[in-house]
């Protein structure tokens, strides 16, 4: 099992992290897994090689070719750092003498073109993804981020016809512990006593700082608040600062795993991405501020279901409204009751179980 997918300051952690849930997994299943990333500033090879797996670093050229002018390239292909063609060349060398029988590929810069490219050098394709914005070369491709009726029809517009979806929170990328933890958690019951304060492992818009200001409130000065902030978090003494000069108010760094601090937790202060599904798994409640575009679909789309309190862009949100959101839910306990009830039937923590399994029965099914 190859893996290819990044990691920077820019691109955020999330890519990677979803892709090392599943190779845990797969690995417990006695596959050997292999990543292949770019040294990007913020690429994360330590934490890749921590967790014992092969890593492969693909060095960015001194001087790369330009790509051809009319030749149209996905919305995100900056983050690539290299036109496709380089890092498709790049991505063969690193396969050479390996015999893998996937190629899981989740990167918003990458598509059919590149897929194309490396289709022949590998088993199958699997192609992570949930912006359906560009066409897909796979045999597998994997949203976990959908809610809506409509997003079967948006890709199947941009995928081979051959290619199996794999869509909803029924296949969301959670460890092993969450499915445990939803079965053996009680009802909450809506009232707040602990806040979580986490946004993901980079916070471009210092989302951080803000939902801390926020708490600063007296109305507030109850809670108990733990705050989690990631490798690529561009100010961290000024996190540190703010939560020194708060009582009853703890900052982690570097955590393996959220659950725990999600179990103990009331409410949430977070942003889009992979954790919306984590925190829905364990019943806790979250106020959602988007910290990229690609999240703000999605969010958007759990807040018309009731499932989040949604503010918008971090870029451009007021500690005032975070305040109001916070007030929202300390004055209503039975709705957050209810919300975090609804939350529980929509995730079941298996997904990556189910993802697994699903590779397996594909795989097995082209078998000669």
């Amino acid at each position: 099992m190859i893996f290819r997918a990044d990691a920077s300051v820019q691109i955020g952690t999330g890519h990677v992290m979803r892709c090392l849930t599943l190779a845990e997994d797969l690995r417990r299943q006695g596959h050997q897994c292999v990543f292949i990333c770019r040294d990007h500033v913020g690429h994360l090879a330590d934490l890749v090689t921590k967790k014992a797996f092969d890593l492969h670093l693909l060095r960015s050229p001194e001087q790369s070719e330009m790509l051809a002018k009319d030749e149209p390239a996905p919305p995100h292909s900056h983050w690539l750092g290299v036109p496709w063609q380089t890092d498709a060349k790049q991505t063969l060398e690193a396969l050479s003498g390996r015999n893998a029988d996937w190629l899981i590929v989740d990167h918003y810069a990458l598509d059919a073109k590149w897929e194309r490219q490396l289709a022949e050098a590998v088993g199958q394709i699997m192609v992570i993804d949930d912006l359906a914005d560009r066409e897909h070369y796979c045999a597998v491709l994997l949203d976990q981020n959908v809610l809506d009726g409509d997003a079967r029809q948006r890709y199947e517009a941009k995928v081979n016809k051959e290619c199996d979806l794999l869509l909803g929170p029924h296949y969301a990328l959670l460890r092993p512990e969450y499915e445990l933890l939803t079965k053996a958690l009680p009802e909450r019951d809506g009232n707040i006593s602990r806040v979580l304060v986490f946004v993901g492992g980079s916070d471009p818009y210092h989302l951080t700082e803000c939902y801390l200001e926020a708490l600063q409130s007296k109305s507030f000065k109850h809670l108990f608040v733990d705050v989690v902030i990631g490798r690529n978090h561009p100010s961290p003494e000024v996190v540190k600062q703010l939560v020194m000069s708060r009582s009853n108010t703890q900052l982690h760094c570097g955590l393996p795993s959220l659950s725990a601090m999600m179990v103990r937790a009331d409410l949430m202060l977070g942003a889009g991405g992979a954790t919306n599904w984590e925190r829905m798994c364990v019943g806790l409640n979250g106020v959602v501020a988007s910290v990229a575009s690609n999240q703000d679909e999605i969010n958007r789309v759990l807040e018309a279901q009731n499932l989040i309190q949604f503010l918008g862009d971090a870029e451009t949100l007021s500690i005032g409204e975070v305040n109001e959101a916070i007030k929202f839910a300390l004055e209503c306990p039975e709705y957050i009751r209810s919300q975090s009830n609804a939350m529980r039937a929509i995730v079941d923590g298996c997904g990556t179980q189910h993802i697994s399994q699903a590779l397996k029965d594909i795989r097995d099914r082209a078998a000669p």
